[in-house]
């Protein structure tokens, strides 16, 4: 059994290349491991947000992690920022960094390029995730290509801090999930399918409606050619359909291909449809029940509590190390 912490930004809707991709990996990871889920809003904004829109953002991603399958009886589901701890254990990972190594990060480099005024809190993202990290003696981090390099600091500051103050932090190792398909996006299938496309008919969303999912696949971008093969260089868009195809329906794309050989693109598009709607319809259904109710704000209450009891024992660790807080007398 392995202690898992993973955290996910409200800055939008999950699209249907994140719910493949991570989140159902998350619900599968909770079989056998202590796992600990944390919206991180606090991380959102190291760039500027739109408040009411971040808030409503924060409420529809707990609801999807329950409708995904998240069990809280098996979980900890909480937000960051209901947990005082993750800011200070924060600051006093801000204090271990060096500020060259914060300014090497390739996110920070190519989030604050081109800008005349760079926020401090997106210097120092990588601490706050550090601590988000080592609250919780967190064994294994599941981490994509983005956040590799986060990672590794991390494990660099709990090393650092623990060699100077003694061993207080546990140090986490990267989780890389099963190698699964890239999902695209429908519009240009040789770019992977983004959240902040401008080009709406690209991305299909976690909520998205019937309507809107048949709508946006039928009109995905393919090719000239009348036969239904996958190759990924040549015909990228019928390959990520294929790969969609694959994932919803459990069938292999070797299967799949065999099964549309003679047949038009329009069958198989209205097929990759009905597999995609079937995948999504269960979780928008259970979302929609849970998003106004008072069982979503009893999960994540009663999570706030349970991860500020682990956090808060983490913090007191770090402070007596350091030599701050107040001696006991008694």
């Amino acid at each position: 059994m392995a202690k898992i912490f993973s955290g996910v930004q409200p800055t939008s809707i999950p699209h249907l290349g994140n719910y493949l991709g991570a989140m159902r990996n998350f619900v599968t990871l909770q079989d056998g491991n202590e796992c600990i889920y944390c919206i991180v809003d606090e991380h959102a904004i190291t760039l500027p947000q739109d408040p009411g829109e971040i808030q409503r953002n924060i409420r529809n991603l707990a609801a999807l992690y329950l409708a995904m399958g998240i069990d809280p009886k098996r979980s900890i589901l909480f937000i960051q920022s209901e947990v005082p701890c993750h800011a200070q254990l924060g600051w006093i990972m801000q204090c271990v960094s060096y500020m060259g190594e914060l300014e090497r990060m390739t996110q920070f480099k190519d989030k604050s390029k081109g800008k005349t005024s760079v926020p401090a809190g997106l210097l120092t993202y990588p601490p706050l995730m550090a601590a988000d990290i080592l609250l919780y003696n967190t064994e294994l981090v599941p981490v994509g290509a983005d956040q590799k390099q986060h990672l590794e600091l991390t494990r660099n500051l709990a090393e650092r801090f623990n060699n100077k103050y003694g061993d207080v932090f546990v140090i986490p190792e990267p989780y890389i999930p099963p190698v699964g398909a890239r999902i695209m996006s429908l519009a240009e299938p040789e770019k992977k399918m983004s959240k902040s496309d401008t080009n709406r008919k690209a991305t299909i969303f976690t909520l998205d409606s019937e309507k809107d999912i048949i709508k946006k696949i039928k009109g995905a971008t393919t090719d000239d050619e009348a036969e239904i093969r996958y190759d990924r260089e040549k015909k990228p868009g019928i390959s990520n359909l294929l790969d969609i195809f694959s994932i919803c329906s459990g069938r292999s794309v070797e299967e799949l291909v065999n099964a549309y050989q003679g047949k038009g693109y329009g069958e198989f598009k209205t097929d990759v449809a009905e597999a995609v709607s079937g995948t999504l319809r269960p979780i928008r259904e259970r979302y929609n029940n849970l998003i106004e109710s008072s069982e979503l704000d009893e999960v994540l209450d009663e999570g706030a509590e349970r991860a500020y009891d682990i956090a808060q024992q983490t913090l007191k660790k770090a402070e007596k190390a350091l030599g701050i807080g107040r001696i006991s007398r008694h």
